[in-house]
């Protein structure tokens, strides 16, 4: 008896085969596990969304978040978006920052977990991987990600992935400068971290 065989008798029996599943792997943190970010560039929190243009091809969308201001910062919004083009989104935010966190809170994603974005972090930057399936560990991007989805992903269509990058990267804007937080003292991000001294 070949194997088709014996697979269609079982699918006829109503069987099944208990298929393993393959274990995750989970990033080694490199950082006590509850980093407080006390002033901006302390603790920048990173997580990925999702959502597709009306032709139904995905639309990945990054977003990192600095805990003490929440400011937004950067974000790339592309098809795809690697371990490589992470660190190199990574470089950008800090040179236009001017300084590099002390410490990047993250989940434990395929790009999150690579060589390439341990390499970037290399000794200066700490590595902080919440427990998989635990999201309130990384609160802020939580809450990010979910205004960003109630208030922009889901009440707009986009067209091309052209349309899709200029709209979100509009509402990131606006969440910047004119979107007071109450545990800002009721400044925006911006604003708060123009004026914060620690």
């Amino acid at each position: 008896m070949n194997h088709k065989k014996l697979q269609r008798l079982w699918r006829e029996e109503g069987l099944r085969v208990h298929v393993r599943r393959r274990r995750k792997r989970v990033g080694s943190s490199t950082v006590p596990p509850v980093p407080t970010a006390t002033s901006a560039n302390v603790v920048w929190a990173i997580d990925f969304q999702f959502d597709s243009t009306t032709d139904g091809r995905p639309i990945k969308i990054l977003s990192v978040v600095d805990e003490h201001t929440r400011e937004t910062l950067g974000g790339l919004v592309e098809r795809s978006i690697t371990a490589e083009a992470l660190a190199a989104e990574l470089n950008h935010i800090v040179a236009a920052r001017g300084a590099s966190p002390a410490v990047l809170r993250l989940d434990n994603g395929p790009e999150m977990i690579a060589a390439a974005l341990a390499q970037w972090a290399g000794t200066q930057t700490g590595m902080l991987f919440i427990p998989p399936g635990e999201p309130w560990k990384n609160p802020f991007i939580e809450s990010f990600n979910s205004r960003l989805r109630d208030e922009c992903l889901n009440i707009n269509l986009f067209w091309s992935m052209t349309h899709a990058q200029v709209v979100i990267g509009d509402w990131k804007t606006e969440y910047n400068h004119d979107r007071p937080h109450s545990s800002l003292g009721y400044l925006s991000p911006v604003a708060y971290a123009a004026v914060c001294t620690h």
